[in-house]
């Protein structure tokens, strides 16, 4: 393996790295956003505490058809 195949190659690795902290940021980025939604969410609909997924998705599919 030539020096050049060398550097390219930890180029790219290099690249990879970067895209895999970057879908990291991302996903805690959304898990944040889908959190703090949530709470508000929770706050202006109390009984959603209470219910369960397909019962809440039924709930809002009357409210929001």
């Amino acid at each position: 393996m030539t020096e050049d195949e060398k550097k390219l190659l930890q180029a790219k690795h290099r690249m990879e790295e970067a895209q895999a902290r970057n879908r990291v940021k991302e996903r805690k980025a959304r898990t944040r956003r889908l959190i703090q939604e949530g709470a508000v969410f929770e706050k202006h609909f109390p009984a959603a505490r209470h219910m369960e997924l397909d019962e809440l998705d039924n709930a809002l599919r009357e409210i929001f058809p």
